[in-house]
């Protein structure tokens, strides 16, 4: 049999009890908590109103299951930032503000290769908006606020520091999203598309991925990406990018080779195929040539080779060095764009 004993705690007991952990707080530490929730708080009174929950609805015709995630109002006339993965190519999507009100929107440009897409709100509402912060500017160890609605529980918030910046993370489409945060806020499905926040209440990335198994491990667009993604859509309706019409490969360079040449890169890319009238085609490249560098900067991957063909590179003379045979040569190469891009 078991003796259960209770203890019953008056209200001036309750009153004077202190936490441990805060009973081993200096008097000097307290306001720093203080400040840190304060901090957090004003973030979320600030831009809270901003973020909204993003539905694409699933689409038969073209097997598309729909989409749930979130976003963020970035203009006072209705643009709003999400995911590519949460709009899944839909053209019209349903939005839920933070004050509970719905609204619809259509995609203005949907990006897969930055996980970006940007919408329009087509009702006539006010709606509040987040400014887009200037990425370059953190630092490691800065604290970060995340707003989304994570499994369906709207507006949450999460508060973490930036981990590490600079990362790299593969899209959907196989292309390398650059310049890539890194943070500890917790972020899980739903929260993709939301924001990831500065101190001063500047969007200054948004939240796309976590890494299954993993804690703490989770990764925001930079928000100097979203506002080049942003502006190209606006634009141009899509984020334009220059191509040559080749696929490739990473490949060793040959040691004696290298020496040869007086290379020091130990790696290049080598052509496999070249699309018929494409610009590498027109330039004289062949099968099997290894590209070294791309106006100087050096090519030791395809990834390289893909981050470097910009859209300021459209229709401008673009000079290759390249092994061809057993001869290190350049090659002026006029990149084209078209709209649905090959490998590179």
């Amino acid at each position: 049999m078991f003796d259960f004993h209770l203890s019953l705690v008056s209200d001036e007991d309750t009153a004077t009890e202190v936490p441990a952990s805060l009973a081993e707080t200096t008097p000097d530490e307290r306001p720093l908590f203080d400040a840190y929730s304060q901090a957090v708080v004003d973030v979320v009174d600030r831009v809270g109103p901003a973020v909204v929950r993003v539905e694409a609805p699933p689409d038969r015709d073209k097997r598309q299951r729909g989409g749930t995630g979130s976003g963020v109002v970035i203009s006072p006339d209705g643009l709003v930032l999400t995911n590519s993965h949460v709009v899944q190519g839909a053209t019209a999507v349903r939005l839920t503000l933070a004050d509970t009100r719905t609204v619809k929107a259509r995609v203005l440009g949907d990006d897969p290769h930055t996980d970006l897409a940007l919408l329009r709100v087509v009702d006539d509402v006010a709606l509040p908006a987040a400014r887009l912060g200037n990425s370059k500017t953190l630092r490691r160890g800065q604290l970060v606020v995340a707003i989304g609605n994570p499994l369906g529980f709207e507006s949450t918030v999460t508060a973490g520091v930036v981990s590490a910046l600079g990362r790299s993370l593969r899209s959907r489409t196989g292309r390398l999203i650059d310049d890539v945060i890194q943070t500890d806020a917790a972020l899980n499905p739903g929260n993709s598309g939301g924001p990831l926040l500065s101190s001063q209440g500047e969007v200054i990335g948004i939240n796309t991925a976590v890494i299954a198994g993993a804690q703490g491990i989770c990764f925001a667009v930079a928000s100097n990406t979203a506002s080049y993604t942003v502006s190209e859509i606006v634009r141009h309706g899509r984020v334009r990018r220059a191509f040559i019409g080749v696929a490739g490969q990473t490949v060793p360079l040959p040691r004696r080779l290298a020496l040869v040449l007086g290379l020091r890169q130990v790696s290049g890319v080598a052509i496999a195929s070249l699309e018929p009238d494409s610009p590498a085609a027109k330039a004289g490249l062949q099968q099997g040539d290894i590209v070294l560098a791309l106006d100087g900067e050096p090519v030791t991957g395809a990834d390289d080779l893909v981050q470097l063909l910009g859209a300021g590179r459209i229709g401008v003379d673009t000079t290759l060095t390249v092994i061809a045979g057993r001869e290190r040569k350049q090659v002026v190469i006029v990149p084209a764009e078209r709209n649905q891009e090959p490998p590179t």
